[in-house]
């Protein structure tokens, strides 16, 4: 195939590369996009220098994919000039997820939406994905009711900005915030804006692409979204309430067979998931599952994913992979 990665500079794309590099696809001919004062320079993709080219250049160049992880202004302006161009755009800004005729993919769960006539598709946002990882097998099995979630999301969930901020404060120099407080040594339940309800954006997204990647708006989800001073991997508490009765012994069977999904749960010698076990992986980490003694039918657990990984490089890579499948098989 014939790939083209916009974004490629930023830490999701760097992460795409890297992630393109250890899954060996059969790509013919990489492509790399960054803003016009990068245009011209290098980055080594399995040992080989590749230039970086401008969006026109990749646009004529006419890829069979395009990855974009640049921005939703970005990607509002570029993607359809791409996808007129006859090029599949994978894009991971939350430019076009609500959007009604576009998918929202993650490909373990509903990659058989996809067909060859999807030219533009919304890759979910990170905190989202995990968490439906989770929740599919047990809606599919026993009907979720609400959902009640609280994130602690990592500060690469914001990008390099983020990473120099916590580095200064550590390091006590004085540099450009990307919060509106100190994050080291802190935890700020506020990412991304607030909006009229109260709720802010990252916590609408939780909501409403949950609802719409499930398939089902009679799920109820409430979230609650924090920055914590992590480097890499969003952790979730998890409040899930079921239409039936369920056997939590059953729950961690199910869970341990579906593709994607880790479980780490013995107590007794204090496993469980944490963003330093899931940094570099692609699997979706859960445990701490138990019921909830407060409600029927009601069960807690606790799930973590590394954000640049599965959270969207990964997920990205994986629909390329399925599309590209497709096509071999049509």
């Amino acid at each position: 195939m014939r790939l083209a990665v916009v974004g490629a500079t930023g830490l999701v794309g760097s992460e795409i590369l890297t992630v393109l590099e250890e899954r060996n696809l059969n790509i013919e001919e990489l492509l790399l996009v960054a803003s016009e004062k990068s245009v011209g320079k290098e980055i080594t993709f399995k040992g080989k220098p590749v230039k970086i080219i401008s969006m026109q250049s990749a646009i004529d160049a006419k890829p069979d994919f395009t990855i974009f992880s640049a921005g939703g202004s970005t990607s509002l302006e570029w993607a359809p000039k791409f996808a007129e161009a006859g090029i599949t755009v994978i894009d991971n800004s939350s430019a076009w997820r609500m959007d009604p005729s576009k998918k929202l993919i993650v490909p373990e769960i509903n990659g058989h939406e996809l067909s060859a006539d999807d030219k533009i598709i919304a890759n979910p946002n990170c905190s989202t994905i995990q968490l439906v990882m989770v929740l599919k097998p047990l809606h599919e099995k026993y009907t979720i009711k609400r959902v009640v979630v609280s994130t602690y999301q990592s500060i690469t969930g914001t990008g390099v900005k983020a990473l120099e901020q916590m580095n200064n404060e550590r390091e006590g120099k004085k540099g450009e915030m990307a919060y509106p407080y100190q994050i080291d040594r802190n935890c700020i339940p506020h990412c991304d804006d607030f909006t009229d309800n109260g709720y802010t954006k990252e916590e609408m997204k939780l909501t409403n692409e949950t609802k719409k990647i499930l398939g089902d708006n009679q799920v109820h989800v409430t979230a609650t979204a924090v920055r914590v001073p992590v480097m890499g991997g969003h952790s979730e508490s998890v409040n899930i309430e079921f239409e039936q009765e369920f056997n939590t012994n059953d729950i961690k069977k199910l869970l341990a067979h579906t593709e994607g999904l880790s479980v780490l749960d013995q107590p007794d010698v204090n496993s469980y998931p944490m963003p330093l076990y899931a940094r570099g992986k692609d699997d979706v980490q859960v445990g701490r599952i138990r019921r909830d003694l407060s409600q029927v039918n009601t069960l807690n657990c606790w799930i973590v994913a590394d954000n640049l990984r599965k959270g969207a490089a990964t997920n990205a890579v994986q629909i390329v992979q399925y599309l590209e499948k497709q096509r071999a098989l049509a």
